[in-house]
């Protein structure tokens, strides 16, 4: 008897944990901002305090070449890209060890005064991997070997590579890569996972390609994408493209931040003084704005929403905590840290001070900065552009935190210690 309910178990819950093995772990970092494009991990059990003020440096990896691309994380392998060889490069690592499996050419290297090569962090999905170079070159490759699949241009999308590079991390969705070629010929495309194919483009919406990456969002039952431009910030239908709403947005210079949702409600920022807004969506898609401030100016260091409350670095102000439903400041600290950009994990902020490589642990909290420890990144970089800074973002995965400087990569235990 008891045999026959063990039996009857195992075959309930091997395919279960067989599934999980296959889609990898709960706390894997796939892609741009992570699983939810949030920047906010469901990841538990992590220090509320470093020991002796740091973690401890499990490797560092030596040759990753120029560029600001981040790591996407999936199963036991890492993914970012560089520059080898007089061309932008898809990495592969062990992200247990540092170790490098294989790398795959993705484009020629983008050249720019901020310092050249890739800015987009690859995204994983299953056996697949698609990669954008800062030329606007798009591949899809082997997860296991780096075999490139297909690629695809976003110049014959009709797009016009901005000025400071493609910096767009593609979103993978419902058998879908969507991207931002801008331009007359449609500023969003859907292409086919497998082949690259083109399903769609937003023939109603022609704003040229700027530096956001967009997220996916459920409003009335319609699956739609979200992205900000220099002009709008819209959704799209995941269908087909069709323009479900449009919102006006004054971007100046450069707009660069991933638009934060929840509950029907769409939150963009920028710098340059361009401020923040709130745009809730009707019933019909209809759109109106909750509030338009200057209260948060964040150039490219990214938001994170936690409880209600918004975190990041706003130009002028320093490190601040905004309210979400008002767009009220809760607090703001200038003196502790200057500017950079920031993940959270577990109910803490890991911060990342950009000129400096100072990292800081940070309490999510709306009763203001709580640090809990703070190390500086070495060894630094020698082959970073003079203008150029430490801008990649941080990442927390699988008990681990990445943290990239150019041809650095760095990984450090933030379970224990």
């Amino acid at each position: 008897m008891k045999q026959n309910v063990r039996a009857e178990l195992a075959a309930f819950f091997l395919p279960l944990f067989l599934t999980q093995s296959m889609s990898g772990t709960a706390a894997d970092w796939p892609q741009w901002r992570g699983p939810n494009r949030s920047d906010v991990s469901t990841e538990t059990g992590l220090l509320k305090e470093w020991p002796a003020g740091r973690p401890s440096r499990l490797w560092l990896f030596n040759k990753a070449g120029n560029g600001y691309s981040g790591p996407a994380i999936a199963g036991e392998k890492l993914f970012t890209l560089g520059t080898r060889d007089r061309a932008e490069v898809l990495i592969a690592l062990n992200a247990i060890s540092g170790e490098e499996l294989w790398t795959a050419r993705v484009g020629p290297i983008l050249e720019n005064g901020w310092g050249d090569g890739p800015r987009g962090t690859p995204t994983v999905d299953g056996e697949r991997v698609y990669a954008l170079s800062g030329q606007g070159n798009l591949i899809c490759a082997g997860v296991s070997d780096g075999k490139v699949l297909w690629q695809q241009s976003m110049q014959d999308l009709g797009g016009k590579t901005p000025g400071w590079g493609y910096t767009e991390s593609v979103l993978v969705n419902d058998d879908k890569v969507i991207c931002t070629p801008g331009g007359s010929k449609g500023a969003l495309a859907a292409l086919d996972t497998k082949t690259g194919k083109l399903i769609w483009q937003t023939k109603e919406f022609t704003d040229g390609a700027q530096y956001a990456s967009m997220v996916p969002a459920d409003h009335n039952g319609t699956g739609q994408y979200v992205q900000l431009t220099m002009q709008n910030v819209v959704g799209v239908a995941a269908k087909d493209g069709k323009l479900l709403w449009r919102s006006p947005f004054p971007g100046r210079t450069a707009v660069i931040p991933t638009p934060i949702i929840q509950d029907g409600h769409v939150y963009v920022t920028a710098g340059y003084g361009a401020g923040c807004k709130l745009v809730k969506l009707g019933a019909d898609n209809q759109v109106s704005d909750v509030y338009a401030n200057q209260v948060m100016k964040n150039q490219h260091g990214g938001v994170v929403l936690v409880g209600g409350y918004l975190y990041g670095y706003s130009d002028g102000a320093g490190w601040l905590c905004q309210d979400f439903k008002t767009g009220k400041e809760v607090w703001s600290e200038r003196k502790a840290l200057g500017k950079g950009a920031l993940s959270c994990a577990d109910g803490m902020l890991y911060c990342l001070e950009e000129n400096s490589g100072i990292v800081a642990l940070v309490e999510a909290s709306p009763k203001g900065w709580k640090e809990r420890g703070r190390f500086k990144l070495e060894p630094q970089t020698t082959i970073r552009n003079p203008q150029g800074k430490i801008w990649t973002h941080p990442v927390v995965a699988n008990g681990k935190l990445y943290l990239r400087d150019q041809d650095l990569i760095f990984c450090y235990d933030v379970k224990n210690g």
